[in-house]
C-alpha cells in the first residue's frame, strides 16, 4: 500500500529523509536557477525559510490527519494576507508556489516506491523550472503601484507621453504602464509602471 511507504522506517528517519530532499531540491530551485537569473539575494532567504516552514507546518498537519485540501487552503490564505500588497511579479510568484509544492509533496506525500517516486516528481520539478529559465527567461522587469494625477494622459493615442512623464517623475526608463483604478472625483488614477532596474539589468 502507498500509505505504507516510508512504515518500516524509523519516524525520526522517515522525517530526515523528507527534510533533507525538501531542502536540496528548494535549493536547487531557489539558489541554483532563481537567484542565476534574477540576482535577487533577499528572496532567496524567503523563499527557503518559507518552504522550510512551510514543510514543517505539513509534517505537523500530517500528524493530526488534517487533509491536504485544508492544508493547501491555509497556505493559500496565508499568500494572499501576505503579499496581496507586496509587488511581486508573477514569475515570483510562481517560484512562491513552487516553494510551496514542493514542501508539501515532500511532507505529505506517499509514494509505493519512495525513491523512485521521490526522485520523479521532484526531478520533474527541477528540471522543468530549469528547461522553462534557460528557453524563456527574459530580463525581469521591476514593477511597482503608484497613484497618477494626470488622466488626460491615459488615453491610448498619448502613451509615449505618459511614459515620457512617467520616467521623468521616477527616474526611471518606465517601459509598460498599466492602469488598475481610475478615481474621476479625485482626478487620480492607480497606475502598476514597470522598469528594468540597475538590479535586474545586472
Amino acid at each position: 500500500m502507498a500509505s505504507t511507504s516510508f512504515s518500516n522506517l524509523d519516524p525520526f528517519w522517515a522525517f530526515s529523509i523528507r527534510l533533507i530532499v525538501a531542502l536540496v531540491v528548494q535549493f536547487i530551485v531557489v539558489r541554483l536557477i532563481y537567484y542565476r537569473y534574477s540576482k535577487r539575494e533577499g528572496r532567496v532567504f524567503t523563499f527557503m525559510q518559507m518552504g522550510l516552514m512551510i514543510f514543517l507546518v505539513c509534517v505537523l498537519l500530517k500528524s493530526v490527519e488534517l487533509q491536504l485540501g485544508m492544508a493547501l487552503g491555509l497556505f493559500a490564505i496565508f499568500a494572499i494576507l501576505r503579499f496581496r500588497s507586496s509587488n511581486l511579479s508573477l514569475r515570483d510568484m510562481t517560484y512562491f508556489f513552487t516553494v510551496i509544492g514542493i514542501s508539501v509533496i515532500n511532507a505529505m506525500a506517499t509514494w509505493e516506491v519512495p525513491v523512485r517516486g521521490m526522485i520523479t516528481v521532484n526531478g520533474i520539478i527541477i528540471v522543468s523550472v530549469l528547461l522553462l529559465e534557460k528557453y524563456f527567461h527574459r530580463d525581469d522587469l521591476t514593477v511597482t503601484t503608484l497613484m497618477y494625477d494626470r488622466l488626460d494622459l491615459l488615453q491610448s493615442a498619448r502613451l509615449q507621453e505618459l511614459l515620457k512623464d512617467l520616467s521623468e517623475r521616477t527616474g526611471e526608463k518606465i517601459e509598460k504602464v498599466e492602469i488598475k483604478k481610475i478615481d474621476l472625483i479625485k482626478k487620480v488614477s492607480e497606475i502598476e509602471i514597470s522598469f528594468r532596474s540597475s538590479e535586474s539589468a545586472n
